[in-house]
């Protein structure tokens, strides 16, 4: 399936998907939207495909933002609850997908193009990197849940901070604030990245969903109702035949061959 606006890259059950709009910075458009959506769904229902990275192409930008001709010509409030209902859809998908999502941040990554990135299990983000909310310098707010998931990484205040004054972080605040996980030479971003990717795609696949699960929905829960949680997961997992073939592994001294089941 070809695409206008990205690039989809498969090696083993390893797939790379590049943002492809270079002249506008990755600016992500609706046609960008769809085209994500349907890479999200081909991603969930494929059982080839066991790791998906996000990365940007023409090296300056992840995604620089929203499309700013697309939203100045919203008409009213109507058209803007519906322009984010839409891109929280697509976040939210990828939040709930059950395979790890790895954002490969390679320089701008500002507004939509954040909070897409903070809707993935892992940010890598180059050392020229450029991350921030920018919104209410364009007298508007962040609307694909950038207030909500960027306050539960860096706590309320320093989100307001952050979101108020519009900053841009560089790659080495990013990563002390915890926004991303690791920063490489901009050179390198990709390979680590699609390196890590493969180590992830020889673990279980059904232990690392529930693990997926049980951190995301634990955190909008208490600490007894997401333990709770936990072991129920848990119960499901050691059911498994890779967890059969897993702790049978170790007892073994050899790698584990996980089959999914």
């Amino acid at each position: 399936m070809d695409y206008n606006n990205l690039l989809w890259e498969q090696d083993g059950s390893v797939v790379t998907v590049s943002f492809n709009r270079p002249k506008a910075m990755n600016a992500l458009n609706q046609e960008t939207l769809e085209e994500l959506e349907q890479v999200i769904k081909r991603v969930a229902n494929d059982s080839s495909i066991s790791v998906l990275v996000l990365t940007g192409s023409g090296g300056k930008a992840f995604i620089g933002g929203a499309d700013i001709g697309e939203l100045r010509a919203l008409e009213g409030s109507m058209d803007g609850v519906a322009l984010c209902r839409r891109a929280q859809v697509i976040a939210f998908s990828l939040e709930e997908i059950s395979k790890p999502v790895i954002a490969a941040i390679n320089g701008f990554a500002l507004g939509g193009g954040l909070e897409l990135a903070l809707a993935c299990d892992i940010r890598l983000a180059a050392d020229t990197a450029r991350l921030g909310l920018p919104e209410t310098t364009l007298g508007i707010i962040p609307g694909n849940g950038g207030t909500q998931r960027l306050a539960r990484l860096v706590g309320k205040g320093m989100a307001k901070y952050l979101i108020f004054t519009g900053s841009h972080l560089t790659a080495q605040e990013a990563l002390d604030l915890g926004i991303v996980e690791k920063v490489y030479p901009a050179g390198e971003l990709l390979s680590q990245a699609k390196e890590l990717a493969a180590k992830l795609a020889k673990g279980a696949p059904i232990a690392l969903a529930m693990a997926k699960r049980a951190i995301n929905l634990g955190l909008d829960t208490d600490l007894t109702t997401g333990c709770d949680m936990e072991a129920h997961l848990f119960g499901i997992v050691v059911g498994t035949e890779d967890a059969k073939e897993g702790t049978g592994a170790f007892l073994d001294k050899r790698q584990p061959q996980f089959k999914g089941r």
